[in-house]
């Protein structure tokens, strides 16, 4: 895709309408935040680094600037504890169960187990620790992924971050219209639905076990909804970063990112957080916002304008 880029008017590095503009943004984000979620200081976090890279120098500035789009993905994310998607439409808790069970259930003794009871009986340190190395990637690799396409190509950099926010948005649709409770919510409350329901490590307990950590007990404090198993977007982000890497990296690391994407795959089962069916819509979720991104989004004038403009502010 050809980008035809504006002429760029020469201004200062620091002006009346930047200062202007970022702190109009920062104070209104804080006393949004404030109203929706309530205040924490991963806020001041957040703005610090913001504005830290904006002012810090034209390439930090370049850099903040692409990023926005993972700024965005975060902010929104948050915010999805002001409305929880229980709130919304009906939890699904049972029929996924039965529905698990019935197409990918395993016989043990002559009982059929989904494939997470499955793996409860036959956990083991090796297993634990490699899941859990496999579930940290999750957010770092596409993270490292889009670093490395900002030095090597501004312009695909720009696609691969669009698409994972688009990809995103397709999988917060599926969560606010089938909001779906995980395996390990089943195995500690039944098929009864209990609003509230606070973030659970599951299986990952098993990973900050063996190097007496708290990695995964503190991410899952933090969770915006526990109720939002299907899609698994888990399973999407890397497969997201697995299609951009074939156009963009040597084949070992095309290797590396298949390996590490399959092994997301299996951890999200194994440790008890996504059921197979979680699994198999987050990997469609991502095929069908990638596909209608190149395809569609991509070919559309509106878009290719906003893409021009993106493009010569870090370019």
């Amino acid at each position: 895709m050809s980008v035809h880029i504006p002429a760029k008017p020469t201004t200062a590095f620091f002006n009346r309408r930047n200062l202007l503009v970022t702190t109009i943004i920062s104070v209104g984000y804080l006393l949004l935040s404030a109203l929706l979620v309530g205040f924490k200081t991963d806020q001041l976090w957040l703005l610090a680094i913001f504005n830290g890279c904006y002012y810090g120098s034209r390439i930090s500035r370049k850099f903040i600037l692409g990023f926005s789009v993972f700024v965005i993905y975060w902010i929104l994310f948050d915010y999805q504890k002001a409305l929880p998607n229980y709130m919304v439409s009906a939890v699904h808790i049972k029929d996924l169960y039965d529905a698990e069970k019935s197409l990918f259930g395993v016989m043990v003794d002559g009982v059929k187990l989904t494939p997470n009871e499955f793996w409860l009986h036959h956990k083991n340190a090796f297993l634990d620790v490699l899941t859990g190395a496999f579930y940290l990637c999750w957010v770092p690799v596409p993270l490292a992924f889009a670093c490395y396409m900002f030095f090597k190509d501004r312009l695909g950099f720009l696609h691969f971050i669009c698409t994972f926010l688009f990809v995103n948005f397709i999988g917060w649709i599926g969560y606010y219209t089938y909001p779906a409770a995980p395996p390990w919510y089943v195995q500690l409350h039944g098929f009864d639905f209990q609003a509230n329901t606070p973030g659970h490590i599951a299986g990952l307990i098993g990973f900050d076990n063996y190097f007496n950590v708290t990695v995964f007990q503190s991410l899952y404090a933090k969770g915006s909804n526990v109720f939002a198993a299907m899609p698994s977007l888990h399973s999407a982000y890397p497969l997201i970063v697995f299609f951009y890497a074939r156009k963009h990296t040597h084949p070992v690391f095309i290797t590396l990112f298949g390996i590490i994407t399959a092994g997301i795959w299996f951890a999200a089962v194994y440790t008890s957080h996504h059921y197979v069916l979680d699994v198999t819509a987050g990997i469609l979720c991502a095929l069908i916002g990638y596909l209608l991104y190149k395809r569609v989004l991509m070919k559309t004038g509106w878009y290719k304008r906003f893409i021009e403009r993106f493009y010569a502010a870090i370019a």
